[in-house]
């Protein structure tokens, strides 16, 4: 017999779509004992599954610049951010500004709050002194807000507002974004304070940034100054 042996030749290329035997690696190496997810031969990871997705800080989060930390998650929303402004406070520095707004406008209108029969400030006469009284508020709240983040109530208490996301002063449309929906509603007969009403007191329920509506309107919070 002989023993030459088959020529020898070019190995003919293996169908990378042909069925592998069990057990084995399909190509790339993915498979049992293969790389994993990200290693080299294996395509990229999928994306990640709810509960794993980008924390705070990540493009397109709303809370991307917050020195404030943002809430979410077992992090503390209010870690970081100054401490939030006493709700008294807050009332004393509302009062302050209603007289500071109140008691020259009130003055002005004084003919026609008693034609109205009411008294002599804005608010209690008639609806005349109470639109001046409303506007006045406005562009005073609007004025102070977008300029320095404080009217002379939150100066002479202590405290004063800035942006939820990056703790600046309201400036340009928040300020008088904030202005409008606190005063200009109350135009509205009846509707329009019960909406103010419910507006102020919405602080004393909200968590975790004490915001009233109009806080939220603007995306500001009302925090101790200094």
């Amino acid at each position: 017999m002989s023993n030459e042996q088959p020529p020898s030749g070019p190995e003919p290329e293996r169908d990378p779509l042909r069925k592998q035997p069990p057990g084995s690696n399909p190509p790339g190496g993915a498979g049992p004992g293969g790389p994993g997810y990200g290693e080299p031969g294996y395509g990229p990871p999928p994306p990640p599954g709810p509960g794993h997705g980008p924390g705070f800080g990540a493009p397109g989060d709303a809370y991307a610049h917050n020195p404030y930390g943002g809430p979410g998650g077992a992090r503390d929303p209010l870690e970081g951010m100054p401490p939030l402004a006493p709700l008294g406070r807050r009332f004393l520095a509302r009062v302050v500004d209603w007289l500071v707004v109140a008691i020259p406008v009130g003055l002005i209108t004084l003919p026609w709050a008693f034609d109205g029969g009411g008294g002599a400030f804005p608010g209690t006469g008639s609806f005349v002194s109470q639109l001046v009284y409303l506007l006045v508020y406005f562009v005073y709240e609007g004025l102070m807000l977008a300029n320095r983040g404080q009217t002379l109530g939150k100066m002479l208490l202590g405290i004063r507002v800035s942006m939820l996301d990056n703790g600046s002063i309201p400036a340009g449309n928040p300020g008088w974004t904030r202005a409008a929906v606190y005063s200009l509603p109350q135009l509205v007969p009846c509707l329009g304070t019960l909406f103010w009403l419910w507006n102020v007191l919405s602080c004393t329920w909200d968590r975790p940034y004490r915001q009233c509506v109009h806080d939220k309107a603007a995306r500001t919070v009302v925090v101790r100054a200094g």
